[in-house]
């Protein structure tokens, strides 16, 4: 008769050390690849803004030398709509080739409403921008587009059901005050009081309207981002093709398009120029798509509106010029916005998940 043995297991502190140690080095390895990962992120917004703001840097300089310079006897280019119509067609031809070549990113299953939509409120806010050009001036409409971000978070919250920690107001509040206060002109004293402006005339209408679509857009950037996992070049080919759909109709329409081919007739030398400016366009625009797909339209605002900010202190170091009391005063709340923003704003969004 074969005994019935009881077998008692006792806990091996051997293996017990073991589990904690292999536990211990899981959670090593771990938040080594979280921090290889960061380290990457952050790599790529350098790239990505490093880019942006070279070839929007050229863009600009082209983009003056067209419409701002006098052709033969005193001739000047105002066909702007259809220079954005062909600064389009490049576009959408450039992301195409892109898609067919470097940046195969297969099916895209983004519905085309969201494109339509994101076309459509895109080309209004540029519309907008730039017909409040006729009745504010310059610094007027950059100090007014600088405020960009703060739309694009609303509507994004809004529309595109994002949530942002309540650090990430303050820091982008802190750098769109910064970028105000540097770009910001006191206006002249007028003797006639009479001559003062109003303080909400056609032109800060035009702005309000256009940092508004520039909201939705944004907004639907992340919605299609959250829905769908919208690439980057689907999204610069797709948004162009209808953007370049809606402004072909309107210079056809409008006739703008014969009284501009006649003009390069007459001046065929503009096409470098156009080139160049749509070239410039196109590779800045893959960099903005990048930055839109993989990190949001928030950041991509941020770092286009401080592109221009960027832009002028450099002439400041680069030319020798001066900078008054209030605009160093935006320098540092800019450089203290984006530093806290990249250390913190990451971490306590993080920490919200």
């Amino acid at each position: 008769m074969k005994n019935d043995s009881i077998v008692i297991v006792a806990d091996d502190p051997a293996r017990k050390v073991a589990d904690d140690t292999t536990g211990a080095k899981d959670a090593n390895e771990i938040n080594v690849v979280s921090d290889n990962r960061m380290a990457s992120n952050n790599k790529k917004v350098v790239c990505y803004a490093a880019g942006i703001f070279v070839c929007y840097f050229y863009f600009g300089i082209l983009q003056e030398k067209i419409t701002r310079s006098t052709y033969g006897d005193g001739d000047k280019f105002t066909y702007t709509s259809t220079l954005v119509f062909v600064q389009c067609v490049i576009n959408c031809i450039f992301a195409k080739i892109m898609l067919h070549t470097f940046m195969r990113q297969g099916e895209d299953p983004t519905r085309q409403m969201y494109y339509a939509l994101c076309g459509i409120s895109y080309l209004g806010a540029m519309v907008s921008s730039t017909m409040a050009l006729q009745h504010v001036n310059y610094p007027t409409q950059v100090v007014g587009k600088s405020c960009k971000p703060i739309p694009v978070m609303i509507l994004g919250v809004l529309i595109g059901k994002k949530k942002y920690p309540l650090a990430k107001y303050f820091y982008v509040f802190m750098i769109v005050m910064g970028v105000c206060l540097f770009m910001y002109k006191d206006r002249p004293v007028t003797p006639n009081p009479d001559e003062e402006s109003s303080l909400l005339g056609m032109g800060e209408i035009l702005l309000l309207i256009s940092l508004t679509l520039d909201g939705v857009t944004g907004a639907i950037q992340d919605r299609m981002r959250a829905e769908y996992q919208s690439k980057s070049g689907h999204m610069m080919y797709s948004i162009n093709l209808w953007s370049t759909l809606v402004l072909g109709i309107v210079v056809f329409l409008t006739g703008e398009i014969w009284g501009f081919l006649q003009f390069v007739e007459k001046y065929p030398y503009i096409i470098y120029n156009m080139l160049g400016f749509s070239v410039m366009s196109a590779l800045g625009q893959v960099f903005i798509y990048l930055v839109v797909s993989e990190f949001g339209p928030l950041l991509c605002s941020i770092i286009t509106t401080t592109r221009k900010f960027f832009t002028v202190l450099g002439s400041v170091f680069l030319f020798g010029n001066t900078l008054i009391p209030r605009q160093w005063m935006g320098t540092a709340l800019v450089f203290t916005g984006l530093t806290l923003d990249g250390v913190y704003g990451k971490q306590s969004s993080n920490k919200k998940k």
